[in-house]
């Protein structure tokens, strides 16, 4: 078994591609010409992102779309940077809302926590120091 993509369903596929290029710096791998699915560089996991028409068509009864909820998705993405801070405040400047400013944790790890214009939450981390 392998994790190979996490798919974020959103209500304008393009547009959470741009904002995640601009406030994390990912390169986009793929924009179907629909318009309704894109793929993002990441790593060695792919970050996808499908329109709601998809996620309706997938799941007949229904799915919560997390741009229209009031509190955040009990699910996050968590990217790692050295730089918390500065990565923070350049997802903040994208359009990003600050949940939680970066703080340091009782374990030393520093973490900070913004909701995407899609309503994805999102963890920034620091590295975790191996024990």
């Amino acid at each position: 078994m392998k994790f190979a993509y996490t798919i974020v369903y959103v209500p304008d596929v393009a547009a959470s591609l741009a904002f995640f290029e601009t406030a994390f710096g990912f390169s986009r791998r793929f924009l179907h010409e629909s318009g309704s699915y894109g793929e993002l560089q990441s790593g060695e996991t792919t970050l996808s992102f499908a329109a709601h028409e998809l996620g309706d068509m997938n799941f007949p009864g229904g799915h919560v779309r997390a741009d229209t909820s009031a509190k955040p998705l009990g699910m996050e993405l968590a990217f790692v940077s050295d730089d918390v801070a500065a990565a923070h405040r350049r997802a903040v400047a994208a359009g990003a809302l600050e949940l939680s400013a970066p703080q340091e944790k009782p374990w030393g790890q520093t973490v900070s926590y913004v909701r995407c214009p899609d309503g994805t939450l999102v963890e920034l981390c620091s590295p975790i120091a191996p024990a």
